[in-house]
């Protein structure tokens, strides 16, 4: 995919100067804490936000929940993530701050230039938390339990680039990790009878995650392996996109798998499983993983349209039920 370089500049790969579309018209104060919490474009967002969800209608298929109890929620777990992605975003780039400033795409970021300050970053995390448990405490007991495994990856992640090259596969658990939330802010404990089909769902989040932020890394993959940050890029390089083939592969034998356990209508098969091996495949294929430009335009819309998929397929078998 061959990309209009002239509007998709580094500045707007999450790369900290975004003030396009409606961030140009807030405050001036606050467009460097919105930078800092990826909010424009909102893929930051939802790539927390659709695995919550994706557990929600899971349950409330299960439950046969009128539709009034799953939008509630649906909205809670929003309001949830839109705190959480704050959060882990903005303490991704306290953590990641020495290494941002030698990569050519994040150099700008908020902190490493100086618009906010290390002190604010971290009260600017803590204020996120505070709402998040705002939110927490307002769902079923059994959501609070559920968290703890997640927020504790959440913090480890920015460390996971240091550490390993399967980075993407520790972001893959702690993104996919909102799927057993989701399921218990139903009021559904995802340990009991319905652990079989709630964590296909979760495995193949976690391999959507792998897929979508592999081709992600390699924006970065020259600057990282110069600095010593380790990625499934930079481990498989040229071996990439075959695994990325296979990792598609386990994700539809997953979600078929979460189809037959939950005996899911035809909507499903066509919409989830088609819809989202279709938009994964064509990314793998199409993307030009030597062209951050590349890499930048097929996350950002294959992302969308996998996890939309997912979310229409799952819609379609609650409300057909």
């Amino acid at each position: 995919m061959k990309t209009d370089r002239s509007s998709e500049g580094l500045v707007q790969q999450y790369g900290g100067r975004h003030t396009g579309s409606w961030v140009g018209y807030l405050p001036a104060s606050w467009i460097p804490y919105v930078q800092l919490a990826r909010l424009s474009p909102p893929a930051g967002l939802f790539l927390i936000l659709f695995p919550h969800i994706f557990g929600v209608i899971h349950a409330a298929m299960i439950l046969r929940a009128p539709f009034a109890d799953a939008m509630t929620a649906g909205i809670l777990v929003a309001g949830g993530s839109f705190f959480l992605s704050n959060a882990c975003h903005g303490w991704n780039d306290f953590i990641d701050a020495p290494f941002d400033k030698l990569v050519a795409r994040t150099r700008n970021r908020p902190i490493v230039r100086g618009a906010v300050s290390p002190r604010g970053a971290l009260l600017f995390v803590f204020s996120q938390c505070l709402g998040a448990a705002v939110i927490l405490s307002i769902l079923p007991n059994i959501a609070a339990w559920t968290a703890i495994p997640g927020i504790a990856l959440h913090i480890y992640y920015p460390y996971s680039k240091q550490h390993t090259h399967l980075a993407q596969f520790v972001l893959g658990f702690t993104l996919a990790w909102g799927v057993y939330v989701g399921t218990a802010a139903m009021g559904v404990d995802p340990s009991s009878d319905v652990f079989a089909p709630t964590t296909c769902l979760f495995g193949a989040s976690v391999l959507w995650t792998v897929i979508y932020d592999t081709i992600y890394t390699f924006q970065d993959i020259a600057d990282d392996e110069k600095i010593g940050l380790k990625s499934t890029a930079i481990l498989l390089r040229d071996w990439t996109k075959p695994f990325l083939l296979v990792s598609l592969g386990c994700v539809a034998t997953l979600l078929t798998t979460y189809g037959q356990l939950c005996a899911m209508n035809t909507g499903f098969y066509i919409f989830g499983i088609g819809g989202s091996l279709a938009s994964l495949g064509t990314m793998i294929m199409k993307v030009e993983l030597k062209d951050p430009f590349s890499c930048w335009w097929w996350f950002r819309y294959g992302f969308w349209l996998a996890g939309g998929s997912i979310v229409g397929g799952l819609l379609s078998a609650y409300i057909m039920r």
